[in-house]
């Protein structure tokens, strides 16, 4: 049975778009909820400027019938409810628009979230001052692979917890190594798909981590799912079929086999990875490195049952 030993501490997440909290942060949030923490995922974005993976849903895209947001936000949904986190978006569903990549023009759109100004910040803040979050994950500096909507959530997280006493910050990364490890056990790719290179690689992960947090079965069954309920943006290599997409894809490796559009081919590694961007962390101790919480003050007469 696992142990109700996080009750009475809460934690926020801020995600660029729907998706990201579940490949990014998926089993970490996943354990933190189920040991009694309060977590809430805040989402910026619709991830309207995103493809599309299977036939059936294809035209939602924002240059066919840009529809696709809706359609994400009930594949959010469905996400969330396998991670047992709650779910906002910043402003209401749709205040900010999904700013595609690098100079894209959905960047000239007074909605794209690279637009979002001090209302972004003022909006974030307030969600802060209400949770009084004892942890805030979010994106490092380059928001983890240069998207302009991760390095905006980066500065708007970085701007309010700045307002409010926030404890600790975390920026979720990946780790190079173990990525690239994982990339090389990869023994089957789907026909259509390929293995990244190196500077694909490079550009996704980094070289140092301040904690990993090692998934058991559960978490990583749940992060799965999750990621599986965005059928429109993640396609799993291992035969099963959606309404989303009714092409099944085979791979094979020591890892689960996964792809985003790009029809890259990623291990669904069994940790996460994560800086520290401020607070303190404990050292490690007999049974390995501290966990994502410890530390920190539990309130006071909280978390006693």
């Amino acid at each position: 049975m696992t142990p109700r030993d996080l009750v009475g501490y809460r934690v926020v997440a801020v995600h660029a778009h729907p998706d990201d909290e579940a490949i990014t942060t998926g089993g970490s949030l996943f354990d933190l909820a189920r040991r009694g923490a309060d977590v809430l995922v805040v989402t910026c974005t619709l991830g309207e400027e995103g493809e599309v993976i299977g036939a059936p849903f294809a035209h939602l895209t924002n240059d066919y019938a840009d529809q696709l947001g809706g359609f994400r936000v009930a594949e959010l949904t469905r996400a969330l409810s396998i991670l047992g986190v709650r779910g906002r978006f910043l402003g209401g569903a749709g205040r900010f628009r999904d700013s595609g990549m690098a100079g894209s023009p959905a960047h000239e759109n007074p909605r794209a979230f690279v637009n979002s100004g001090a209302e972004a910040v003022d909006l974030l803040t307030g969600i802060l001052e209400v949770e009084r979050p004892h942890l805030v994950i979010t994106y490092g500096p380059d928001g983890g692979y240069g998207h302009p909507d991760h390095i905006r959530a980066h500065e708007i997280t970085h701007a309010a917890a700045r307002r409010v006493d926030v404890p600790r910050i975390l920026w979720t990364v990946n780790d190079l190594a173990e990525t690239a490890a994982g990339v090389r056990d990869i023994t089957l790719v789907p026909g259509g798909w390929s293995l990244p290179d190196e500077d694909y690689l490079a550009n996704q992960g980094v070289g140092k981590h301040d904690l990993a947090i090692d998934l058991d079965d559960g978490a990583l069954a749940a992060k799965r799912e999750a990621m599986r309920a965005h059928a429109t943006q993640i396609w799993f290599a291992d035969g099963s079929v959606s309404a989303t997409n009714p092409q099944a894809a085979w791979g094979q490796g020591r890892h689960p086999v996964w792809a985003l559009s790009n029809l890259l081919a990623q291990p669904l590694l069994s940790r996460e990875h994560y800086q520290l961007a401020a607070g303190e962390l404990p050292e490690a101790d007999l049974l390995g490195g501290p966990g994502l919480l410890d530390g920190i003050p539990r309130d006071p007469a909280e978390g006693k049952a």
